[in-house]
């Protein structure tokens, strides 16, 4: 396997992959350039200045993972690697300390005019009074989005007597609260509150031009305004009107609309009092140092069949919700994949229930893999990332329902798949730990560990039948490794189902010879995955 490596990312990432792939170091590339390379690569290994556009991923047809070392991923069009089924990971606490510190360090810089006075001083003058600035004690820093980057900007200013303002949507009010900091509901709430405002939220649609021409008329005159997250935040033409006018008194910003060509920026040609730096905020080498490391580890893990901890593109596969249930994801794929095989027509809605313990977690990580293993059973190159998004984009209906009905197990998985032509049931269970079963097929009590090769054999309850079924496939040098034969307690009829585990596949020759014992009707070969 090879990983690219590129926009002067810290060595150790190499010697880290070198660990199961071949790193290869390359400098930053235009798209064309990327595109004509990029085949032949099985990850890719990015920072700000790559950009992955779909052309390029279109063009990656063996990328299984891209990794971004740093905290955005806007320079890589994570729509387009979902629909192709690749993980995008990145490192979201690798430079939360650098960029933290560069957003105080702007903030104090521009309060006390630092880079002015230097470059004065420099020129051999001393002109003390010119370079008068200003105390943040006792101001009031407005903090919006309150993530690792926010919580840790208002712990500093905190520890400089600052009052703090916190609007974040995705914050209690309690939490703020027990920081010591005030809660606004609205960002209309913040604006006129604060001395200083910070913002430490991702680019979307939502905050693109967060703060624009008529959210700076909403606040206190004489504002400052710091920007270390991501261009586009704040509207630059608006923000260099408002500088110009006095309405903002000083700005320092680290990011722009566009990088790296920012001579056409109205905050370069503005004659507003604002403190410019070049995108800055992760530029340490501790960072720069954390980030390499954090995401060339994932890849290698990816690479090596294990699991990325910070998959920006799988939300209900991150660690905190998938450590809980991790024990039944493969069980929860194989009911998917059993369900889908022994079902006919086209498929309509994937429904689980989950009982016992897993009544009271977050399932969406077990959602996820039982619709894996549905859509797998029909379709190739299906994987955690986009079967959910194949999902929708054909119509099905999937839910998911808790039920907290006494079970005989530690915690249970219910799947009811139904197509134009019927419904199928499979439950799955741990009966200890790391032991999982298939329980119950369509009503039949059973007991069966999911394996690779499976064959279920409906049959009339009657003498001999298990051995002519043996026999068959004695014949045809297939073992037999295990075998449950399991009865419907709530049916009259007197069919038995029996689920025989083999060391091999079963062709359709074998399975019309089993078909054809009296007392057989049909006989379906099962492949799962292991």
């Amino acid at each position: 396997m090879k990983v690219l490596i590129t926009d002067k990312i810290n060595e150790t990432a190499k010697n880290i992959i070198d660990e199961v792939a071949q790193g290869v170091i390359l400098p930053t590339m235009s798209e064309d350039e990327l595109c004509k390379v990029i085949g032949e690569y099985d990850a890719l290994m990015v920072r700000s200045q790559t950009k992955v556009t779909p052309k390029v991923i279109e063009a990656g047809k063996n990328l299984k993972i891209i990794g971004r070392a740093g905290v955005g991923v806007d320079n890589i069009n994570l729509e387009a690697a979902t629909q192709n089924g690749i993980i995008v990971v990145n490192s979201p606490d690798g430079n939360t300390n650098a960029a933290a510190e560069h957003t105080v360090a702007l903030m104090l810089a521009m309060s006390r005019n630092i880079a002015k006075a230097a470059v004065s001083t420099k020129e051999g003058n001393w002109e003390r009074s010119k370079f008068t600035g200003h105390e943040v004690f006792g101001k009031t820093l407005g903090v919006i989005g309150f993530g690792k980057i926010g919580h840790h900007v208002a712990e500093a200013a905190k520890a400089l007597g600052m009052k703090i303002v916190v609007f974040d949507p995705y914050t209690t009010k309690e939490v703020v609260e027990k920081f010591g900091a005030k809660y606004t509901e609205t960002l209309d709430e913040l604006w006129p509150l604060c001395d200083y405002i910070t913002v430490h939220v991702p680019k979307t649609k939502e905050t693109m031009h967060m703060i624009n021409k008529e959210s700076i008329a909403k606040m206190k005159k004489g504002v400052r305004l710091i920007n270390c997250a991501r261009g586009g935040i704040i509207d630059e033409a608006a923000l260099a009107e408002a500088l110009e006018n006095g309405h903002v008194a000083q700005a320092a910003i680290d990011v722009y609309e566009t990088e790296p060509d920012i001579k056409d920026s109205p905050l370069v040609k503005t004659t507003g009092d604002i403190l410019l730096t070049p995108h800055l905020g992760a530029s340490t080498e501790e960072a720069q140092l954390k980030v390499a490391e954090d995401v060339a580890e994932q890849i290698r893990d990816v690479l090596s069949g294990g699991s990325a901890r910070s998959a920006v593109n799988i939300p209900s596969l991150k660690p905190e919700k998938l450590e809980p249930v991790k024990d039944y994801m493969q069980l929860a794929e194989n009911i998917g994949e059993l369900a889908m095989q022994i079902s006919s027509g086209a498929l309509k809605g994937i429904y689980v229930t989950v009982k016992g313990t897993l009544a009271d977690m977050d399932v969406s990580p077990l959602e996820t893999a039982v619709v894996k293993g549905v859509i797998s059973s029909f379709m190739t190159d299906v994987n955690y990332v986009n079967a959910p998004v194949i999902a929708k984009r054909k119509g099905l209906d999937v839910t998911t329902t808790k039920s907290n009905t006494s079970t005989d197990y530690i915690g249970s998985i219910t799947l009811k798949l139904v197509t134009d032509k019927g419904t199928n049931t499979v439950s799955g269970a741990l009966i200890a730990q790391d032991m999982p079963r298939i329980v119950k097929i369509n009503g039949y009590n059973a007991s069966i560990e999911p394996e690779k090769h499976m064959i279920l054999v409906p049959h009339e309850n009657k003498p001999a039948m298990v051995a002519k079924v043996a026999t068959v496939l004695g014949n045809k040098n297939i073992n037999i490794t295990r075998m449950n034969v399991a009865q419907n307690r709530s049916s009259d009829n007197n069919i038995s189902l029996m689920i025989i585990n083999t060391g091999s596949e079963v062709d359709e020759s074998t399975l019309s010879e089993i078909a054809g014992i009296n007392g057989v009707t049909k006989a379906k070969y099962v492949n799962l995955t292991a």
